[in-house]
């Protein structure tokens, strides 16, 4: 095993999601009202398919949406504030919103998403043709039992 570093990408123009969605320069912490903020994301390619993991901690799967449309796929989640009065948060709630370009065009059946320990993990097969389709695609929850395979 190589002890060396894993290697960033960065692209000599920000991503637009990554100007847009983050905060203002200058001013820690804001951001427009109706702006969504962003999730953060690791997608990995291999085995015939590509595997989009996604940070959403504290959610429930129902809150969760995932859409597909030709190579992009969308995640989507709202978390409501509680009424209960706080005296310090850190926690982010609102709408969170993250559209990621694959490799290829998305095919129609076999995209599965999970929800686990706060991470989202949604795994597209990429066979060498498909055909275009928008759709939603459900969440399930995660257990351990009946997963059977290991991270």
């Amino acid at each position: 095993m190589s002890g060396g570093k894993v290697e960033r990408r960065r692209s000599l123009f920000p991503d637009f999601n990554d100007l847009f969605n983050s905060e203002f320069p200058g001013l820690p912490g804001w951001r427009p009202a109706t702006a969504a903020h962003s999730i953060p994301v690791e997608m990995s390619t291999g085995d015939g398919g590509c595997v989009l993991r996604a940070e959403l901690p504290g959610m429930d799967p129902e809150d969760i949406t995932i859409t597909v449309d030709d190579d992009l796929v969308t995640v989507r989640a709202e978390r409501g504030e509680s009424e209960q009065d706080k005296e310090h948060s850190e926690f982010r709630y609102g709408a969170f919103r993250r559209t990621v370009r694959l490799p290829a065009t998305i095919p129609a059946d076999g995209v599965d998403a999970s929800y686990k320990d706060g991470v989202l993990t949604v795994r597209v097969p990429m066979p060498d043709e498909a055909g275009k389709s928008g759709r939603t695609i459900q969440v399930k929850r995660g257990d351990s039992a009946s997963q059977g395979e290991t991270s």
